[in-house]
């Protein structure tokens, strides 16, 4: 993508509204706008961020043997009677009525279409185990939405929900969601960490929290720090083993949130030198909660005594859109953004010192051709913007990589490779260099 032609509205000052670092560096690096309070268009670059971090969650939802659909964002009002959650839900809820005067809301959840679905499509436990999944919009009308996209209203989410004929098997797809978000966040380059949590509105009795440790987390959280040094599962992982002995490696130790902390059994199971105390952010959240829609929604199946069984229940979201904010909490400098490579929007900044020179601009045509070819996506800017602004704007952004080239590089036959997490440069010849930025990239477009 040429520079020139790209819509890239970077701001050189903060905005007086950003409060946390990702909230001003995606304002600053031209990722979102906001539309009203707590409501945001992604911009180009922001947008490809998105779509870059939803096809992560896609590819290991899909792995886990969840199979995808697509949920409207508008739900009746009437399924929510039949689960017993509309009066109760609370005011986080949009409700409207129709031309009609029919009672809609915009869905914060899906627990209550899902089930209605399943009811009316599956009748025996041959077809049990399901887990089905979507990536849609949401809306919760948070009285105070602050942080940008962190506490929005309106917010993108991958949402799961599994069914099965008994709670031991219900059990086993709860494990495969622990296991799959534990991948999905390594491959973001995030360390995430499961905590018993409270299981709110959704309800329940067994819940998990997905934690990264930042210092703008919204609350406490309280672990052992050899959780810290678990191993993330493989990638050839067989979902259909047994896995509770991962499960059980990554819960043998403390960990939880504000809401569920014990500070006498803390200190008890936690030796002091092990004690980790922070701040987390949020970035997905399981829950079983076996019949507690199917029960009233008359969500059941013919079981293999012929007798009907209200099917077990489990559902797991993740924050898609809060993950972008997240992973800037989580990588970042007084720059700029510092993006990993497999979230970056590209993952190359070419960087033309002297645009409309005509031999830099052959050279830098050359190598921008040769990287796309190989499949490495680059932001090129030729613009006649001086060289420090150009640095400042990539360095901003967060691309992973800057390839400089400039006269003075071109008489010598270098040209300059600039990591942006290190801040390590070298200088290499064409194929070299084209032969490194293709291996590094590769290389880490998989984290985990």
């Amino acid at each position: 993508m040429h520079l020139s032609r790209y819509f890239l509205p970077v701001l050189r000052e903060t905005p007086k509204e950003a409060e946390i670092i990702s909230h001003q560096l995606m304002l600053r690096s031209g990722m979102i706008r906001q539309a009203s309070a707590g409501i945001y268009s992604w911009l180009p670059l922001g947008f490809r961020v998105l779509k870059k971090i939803e096809q992560i969650v896609r590819e290991e939802q899909d792995r886990s043997g969840a199979v995808e659909m697509l949920m409207p964002t508008i739900q009746s009002a009437d399924l929510w009677r039949e689960s017993g959650r509309y009066d109760a839900y609370g005011p986080e809820m949009l409700r409207f009525p129709d031309r009609h005067e029919r009672e809609m809301l915009y869905g914060p959840t899906n627990e209550e279409l899902i089930t209605q679905i399943f009811r009316d499509s599956v009748k025996s436990y041959r077809d049990l185990p399901r887990n089905l999944y979507h990536i849609q919009w949401k809306f919760r009308d948070e009285v105070r939405p602050r942080f940008g996209v962190m506490r929005g209203r309106e917010f993108l989410m991958k949402d799961a929900y599994s069914f099965d004929i008994s709670a031991d098997a219900a059990r086993h797809a709860y494990n495969k969601m622990f296991v799959a978000y534990l991948r999905t966040f390594a491959r973001m380059g995030l360390k995430s960490i499961p905590m018993a949590a409270d299981t709110g509105p959704i309800g329940g009795d067994l819940s998990h929290e997905f934690i990264i440790l930042a210092e703008t987390g919204e609350s406490r959280v309280f672990c052992h720090a050899d959780t810290l040094e678990v191993p993330t599962p493989p990638a050839d992982i067989d979902f259909d083993q047994d896995l509770q002995p991962i499960i059980g490696q990554w819960t043998r130790h403390y960990a939880a949130t504000d809401e569920k902390h014990d500070p006498t059994r803390f200190e008890k199971d936690v030796p002091e030198p092990k004690r980790v105390t922070a701040r987390g952010i949020e970035i997905g959240h399981i829950f079983f909660f076996g019949t507690k829609y199917s029960e009233p929604m008359g969500c059941r199946v013919q079981g293999p005594d012929g007798n009907l069984v209200a099917v077990q229940m489990g559902s797991y979201g993740i924050g898609v859109s809060r993950l972008a904010a997240a992973i800037i909490e989580a990588s970042h400098d007084a720059s700029g953004i510092v993006w990993p490579v497999p979230v970056a929007p590209f993952e190359v900044a070419l960087v033309n010192l002297k645009a409309g020179d005509k031999d830099t601009d052959a050279a830098c045509a050359d190598l921008y051709g040769k990287l796309e070819r190989a499949g490495v996506s680059v932001l090129y800017d030729d613009t006649e913007e001086r060289a420090g602004a150009k640095f400042a704007t990539m360095d901003l952004v967060g691309v992973p990589y800057q390839l400089i080239v400039g006269p003075k590089g071109l008489k010598s036959g270098e040209f300059e490779v600039k990591e942006r997490k290190s801040g390590e440069r070298a200088s290499l010849g064409q194929d070299a260099v084209v032969k490194r930025l293709v291996a590094d990239v590769s290389g880490q477009r998989t984290l985990a």
